[in-house]
């Protein structure tokens, strides 16, 4: 993309976002990320990356993580985000988020990064790898964030933390050196922001979880898609309605209405007297219905890996564009002398 093309669409506000290539994808991350971010396509420049350096905050298995890699940019085009219309590109092809990183951790609290809450649960989980990236990924986290004077950041209430830190950070660097940073804003969408477990309905569902039937993943073929469901935990009732202690059909509902469009009272009024059994068929159905064309067009993707480079490719050359812009600032500002041409 030349210069004037890139001077074109800074013009529109920029929103970014992305997601571990660390598991399988799951209806929660379709549901409350990568569907709602194609409907910001035509209002804002939106960059979406490939976050495969959060990952290694955990071990990974080498081979599993490129091949996710090339799984997790698959699926996003899948779910419709359009190489024209989206900055789409893998985190560690643009040095600059490792580069902005250090800058912005000289400028975080230490105090800050300790009352992160999921620093605290994912030491819990991974009590043998505690290292000091799992302490400070929140700063590259904001490195993501600030690099692109990123204005609108979709996040699940879990990362909600986090972006208040950016925020934090993009205020505090402002204070010292002048106007350098966006203050970025959240966007929580509405409905579906939270899906939760199919075995434990109080627990958000994760693509990490062990138990395979308490997530569904959106690569699931249509009969396991539909199994899981009809094994969802609900409770000793039978009546189909929202109502607080019912986690489960709660969910279910939840699920059914982001899948359909139908709101909760049209689900409550078809499903009136018909039971759980048949309700649990339903949603499977909805679900597998709905996530049938994203399997298909990913598999047509998965097969031509040099396409997927290609956008790789040309993602990554843009996101360094205006990457490399504002850690030179940035450089400029701290007093590091520029590197003689």
């Amino acid at each position: 993309m030349n210069a004037a093309n890139n001077a074109q669409s800074e013009k529109k506000k920029i929103i970014f976002s992305g997601v571990q290539p660390s598991g399988v994808l799951t209806i929660g991350n379709y549901l409350g990320a990568i569907k709602n971010w194609k409907s910001f396509e035509e209002e804002y420049d939106p960059i979406y990356c490939v976050v495969d350096m959060h990952a290694i905050t955990v071990r990974q298995t080498p081979a599993d993580l490129r091949r996710r890699t090339y799984e997790t940019l698959a699926v996003y085009i899948a779910c419709g985000l359009s190489p024209e219309k989206n900055t789409l590109f893998v985190q560690s092809h643009v040095p600059s988020h490792a580069e902005l990183n250090w800058a912005l951790a000289c400028h975080t609290m230490f105090g800050e990064l300790s009352r992160m809450t999921q620093f605290k649960d994912k030491s819990a989980k991974n009590a043998g790898n505690i290292n000091a990236g799992l302490f400070t990924y929140p700063v590259l986290m904001a490195a993501d964030i600030l690099l692109y004077g990123t204005s609108l950041v979709p996040v699940g209430i879990d990362q909600k933390q986090h972006l208040e830190l950016a925020r934090d950070i993009a205020i505090r660097f402002n204070s010292v050196y002048g106007d350098t940073f966006t203050v970025p804003e959240g966007y929580i969408p509405p409905a579906g922001m939270k899906i939760m477990s199919l075995q434990e309905p109080a627990k958000k569902m994760s693509k990490s979880d062990e138990n395979v039937n308490a997530s569904v993943a959106i690569l699931d073929d249509r009969d396991t898609i539909i199994r899981k469901f009809k094994r969802a935990v609900t409770d000793s009732d039978t009546i189909v309605k929202k109502a607080d202690g019912k986690d489960g059909i709660n969910n279910l509902i939840n699920i059914h209405s982001c899948f359909t469009g139908k709101s909760v009272e049209e689900i409550e009024r078809e499903f009136d007297g018909r039971g759980y059994g048949e309700f649990k068929l339903a949603v499977g159905e909805a679900v597998a219905d709905a996530l049938a064309p994203v399997r298909s067009e990913f598999d047509k993707l998965m097969a031509d890996k040099p396409y997927l480079e290609s956008v790789m490719k040309n993602g990554a050359d843009r996101a360094h564009y205006l990457a490399n812009k504002m850690v030179s600032k940035v450089y400029r500002k701290l007093g590091f002398v520029a590197r003689p041409r």
